[in-house]
């Protein structure tokens, strides 16, 4: 009778602690995505077609503040050195719009490109990316410093 009991009493804990984990980690979820929610971007993907190599190539992303608190930018972070974002540090109030810059160096990088830029805030991560196709740049026909062609 009493192994009945103290299986009972362990099931009754083991039962307990999964339900009040499941709550937590639903609480957790929810506070999480209501904060991700407080900013929306007007544009996520920003694609810029066709560039030719050396051509300036930048971006600007405009979100607004959709909560009810003030949302200061923490840090910008691309996902390569070919990328730098610019940021306000001010916080945008609820309502208001901030932007975040971003430019691509194209010089020395023909191809496709995909790039992601991770935006941290006091409200939240959001990803952005820029995209795009450089078009490699036309070799000079110029003689350069070749030798064979220098005359005595």
């Amino acid at each position: 009778m009493k192994k009945s009991i103290l299986k009972l009493s362990v099931f009754a804990m083991l039962f307990a602690g999964v339900a009040m984990h499941q709550n937590v980690y639903a609480q957790t979820n929810q506070t999480d995505q209501q904060q991700t929610e407080s900013f929306v971007f007007e544009k996520e993907v920003y694609d810029f077609g066709e560039l030719k190599e050396g051509d300036d190539a930048s971006a600007e992303f405009v979100f607004k503040n959709t909560g009810t608190e003030p949302i200061i930018i923490t840090n910008v972070r691309p996902s390569c050195g070919c990328t730098t974002p610019y940021y306000s540090k001010d916080p945008v109030a609820p309502g208001e719009t901030g932007v975040i810059h971003a430019s691509y160096g194209t010089k020395g990088r023909p191809g496709h490109f995909n790039r992601k830029i991770t935006v941290n805030t006091s409200a939240g991560n959001k990803e952005i990316w820029i995209k795009g196709n450089v078009q490699r740049a036309p070799v000079s026909s110029a003689p350069g410093n070749n030798s064979m062609l220098k005359t005595k």
